[in-house]
């Protein structure tokens, strides 16, 4: 679960504070408007003076203070301070004592201004609690009854305006509990809207957790192509650091862009998956599989990348156990009758009676006898081969001595076969015997399709991962290359892209890198030519 949940505030009935604050905001507004509005009524109205009829100087000072009385408000509504509850009572207290005083100003009760403090009673009993509310109200009436038992005394209103001051004070109890109805009503509606979107917060906060603990690695891109939605187990592969939203995928991974336009070029419903990549580790191959989002056009795109090093430790076993099998069958079943066509072969090439059709005809039978003796030999070994016998080797002190094996083997001038990379000394844990035997394998497939030659050298690079400082050691090549639609099978057991190969060169070669724990991949050299990395164990971690 996430270490903490979004919790409702302690107190859930009340409105939200910033709705009250909006509420206090918006009455300030006829706190500034109302005295502008009385003093061009005075002005204009001037014949019969209404407004301020009593008491003109009164009616001025008391508009010009209300007016002052509302800057100062609205810069204490914006900071927030003093605090709601207080900052209301204060500002109920100013209205009730300004509206009081233009009314005394303007011949009392009689001129109708008193009706000034119903918009403040029933504000402010929205803002306030019920046990503020109605002593607020109360304290209108009673200031409005004070102001016309004052004037009935000066002898300015007649006594029945007693009850034009006790129906006033009646309605603002009135508009005073109407409100207070209203603010119950409002708070319920508000508590539940706030529970709402508490649950929507934990849900969402829910889902980003249970997103990113997930085991699997999954991504969303827009059709920018940039990053919306990334987990940390994706962000690893990927990166092998955090991915910010918003992210440029091909500044994360080139790769999995150009992967992800070979999807979107494909035909809508016949969609495949176009190919892998490799982590940034260095040392897993990836295969994308790409969902679109969207019912129709580019739209977003759901990335899952799945693992494939995982899904092939989980089969290896089986796949060796079927292997070994299939071996002892070959052993029994084919090698002895292939063995018995080639030696009948070359028995019958010492006849001096063969003539050149015949021996011909006996070419080819000895030469494709051996071609699935050799095929049977692959196999077997690769079925019946032990534990790796890992050892320290200073890799390139190793791929120094190799170089000079190969070349005198296979009679190549120095230039054609080079080293290169990194100077430190890079050591690997690794079984020698397999290291040489994929090694060789490359080195005699570059040596057969890369048109090796002083000018175009077989290069042995080695080096380090950048990021995680994984030692690789590469074969690369100047020849054609490897076809993009045969590049996904090459690791194919069987496949073959020439005439009379086995198709299991490449398979063996993974196979035994796996075995070390190490990873061998291909991708196309910059310029022509072909690139194989095999990407050894991390050597802070080596497993004994």
């Amino acid at each position: 679960m996430p270490d903490t949940l979004v919790q409702p505030a302690p107190d859930a009935a009340a409105p939200p504070g910033e709705l009250r604050w909006r509420i206090v905001g918006l009455l300030n507004l006829f706190r500034l408007l109302a005295p502008g509005v009385l003093l061009l009524v005075f002005y204009l109205d001037a014949p019969t003076r209404s407004v301020g009829a009593e008491h003109p100087r009164l009616l001025l000072a008391s508009c010009i203070a209300y007016f002052a009385f509302g800057l100062l408000s609205h810069y204490t509504v914006r900071r927030r301070w003093p605090a709601l509850e207080l900052q209301a009572c204060v500002q109920l207290a100013a209205d009730t004592l300004a509206v009081v005083m233009i009314v005394h100003a303007s011949g009392g009760i009689g001129s109708g201004l008193a009706t000034l403090l119903v918009l403040p009673a029933g504000a402010f009993s929205l803002v306030l609690r019920p046990g503020l509310s109605l002593p607020a109200a109360s304290g209108m009436a009673l200031a409005l009854l004070a102001e016309t038992t004052y004037s009935w005394l000066k002898g300015t209103i007649y006594s029945n305006d007693f009850l034009a001051s006790g129906l006033t004070g009646l309605s603002l109890f009135a508009i005073t509990l109407l409100a207070i109805a209203v603010a119950d009503r409002l708070r319920e509606s508000e508590a539940l809207v706030q529970q709402q979107e508490l649950d929507l917060a934990n849900l969402a906060q829910l889902n980003e957790f249970i997103v990113q603990r997930l085991r699997e690695s999954i991504l969303v891109v827009d059709a920018g192509d940039r990053i919306r939605l990334v987990n940390e187990t994706a962000a690893r592969v990927l990166r092998g650091q955090p991915v910010p939203n918003g992210a440029v995928l091909g500044e994360v991974s080139p790769r999995l862009r150009q992967l992800l336009w070979a999807w979107r070029a494909q035909p809508e419903g016949r969609r495949e998956d176009p190919g892998e990549l490799v982590g940034a580790d260095g040392a897993s191959v990836i295969r994308p599989h790409f969902v679109s989002l969207s019912a129709r056009g580019p739209g977003a795109v759901l990335v899952f990348l799945e693992d494939t090093s995982v899904v092939a430790e989980r089969v290896q076993q089986a796949k060796l156990a079927a292997l070994g099998r299939l071996s002892a069958s070959i052993a029994h079943e084919i090698r002895n009758p292939v063995g018995a066509m080639s030696h009948a072969s070359q028995l019958l090439r010492e006849s001096a009676a063969l003539g050149a059709d015949e021996r011909h005809l006996s070419d080819i039978i000895e030469k494709n006898a051996g071609r699935v003796s050799q095929i049977i030999e692959n196999v077997m070994q690769l079925s019946r081969r032990d534990a790796a016998r890992q050892e320290r080797l200073e890799l390139g002190a190793w791929v120094e001595g190799f170089i000079e094996e190969f070349r005198a083997t296979a009679q190549l001038p120095p230039a054609s076969a080079v080293t290169g990379g990194e100077d430190d000394a890079i050591e690997v844990y690794v079984d020698p015997s397999h290291l040489h035997q994929v090694v060789w394998n490359l080195c005699e497939n570059a040596l057969r399709h890369g048109a090796i030659e002083p000018g175009r050298p077989l290069e042995l690079r080695l080096g380090r991962i950048p990021g995680t400082g994984r030692p690789f050691l590469e074969v690369a090549d100047r020849g054609p290359g490897i076809a993009s639609a045969d590049a996904e099978r090459i690791f194919e057991p069987f496949f073959t892209g020439r005439a009379g190969g086995t198709g299991l060169g490449l398979f063996i070669s993974r196979e035994l890198c796996q075995t070390n724990g190490a990873l061998l991949v291909h991708e196309p050299r910059v310029g022509g030519g072909t690139v194989f990395r095999i990407i050894f164990a991390d050597p802070q971690r080596w497993e004994r």
